[in-house]
């Protein structure tokens, strides 16, 4: 049903948001991990309709800092296509707050774990057409982190420097729990997706 809804294009994004609202969270995880790779594509063209994504999607002000946010993940990629983004609230070495995050997965032992550093694209020019928020593989965070996260890995050791080093994810809103970004290597579109579902 997702799928059609946003092939189609005659459904309008409005619906498509309040479709996702309205189902449980199983419901919703289900109906996102139904999703090909052109619908991920389709659907980050079409949410640029939606409300900007906010950096309280990834992290809800009600959560207590330190605590972490899993949202799962599917990507466009042939294999390998789930996975989670899991973040949390903390506060960096300037003593501001910041949200930290790092991708988990069955690939992680490999090709992890992938940390980065979510902030607002506002007075980026080039970025703010592309989403909100970046979710940036440039940094790594520089303060606490959920104490059952591995330890900090900079993105440029080992196999993940193929897969995280010199790049950006940025996203925009689909609905309250759902976001949909796109992946950028060295400012170049790589042509790949990805959706992520908050858990409640």
């Amino acid at each position: 049903m997702l799928s059609r809804m946003i092939s189609g294009g005659l459904t309008p994004m409005a619906e498509i948001s309040a479709t996702l609202d309205a189902m449980a969270h199983l419901d919703r995880l289900r109906a996102v991990r139904s999703l090909t790779a052109v619908d991920l594509a389709n659907l980050y063209e079409r949410a640029v309709e939606c409300a900007p994504i906010t950096m309280e999607h990834f992290v809800p002000p009600d959560r207590p800092e330190l605590t972490e946010v899993i949202h799962h993940g599917l990507n466009s990629l042939p294999a390998f296509r789930t996975f989670q983004k899991r973040f949390c609230r903390s506060t960096d070495r300037r003593g501001q707050r910041a949200v930290f995050g790092y991708n988990e997965g069955i690939t992680r032992p490999l090709i992890g774990p992938g940390f980065f550093v979510t902030h607002p694209t506002l007075g980026v020019e080039h970025w703010e057409s592309r989403g909100a928020v970046v979710i940036d593989y440039h940094l790594g965070p520089d303060g606490p982190l959920a104490s059952t996260w591995p330890h900090f890995k900079p993105n440029s050791d080992g196999l993940q420097h193929f897969v995280y080093h010199r790049t950006r994810d940025f996203m925009r809103q689909v609905s309250a729990h759902v976001s949909i970004g796109a992946a950028f290597k060295d400012e170049k579109q790589m042509n790949a997706y990805f959706v992520l579902c908050r858990e409640e």
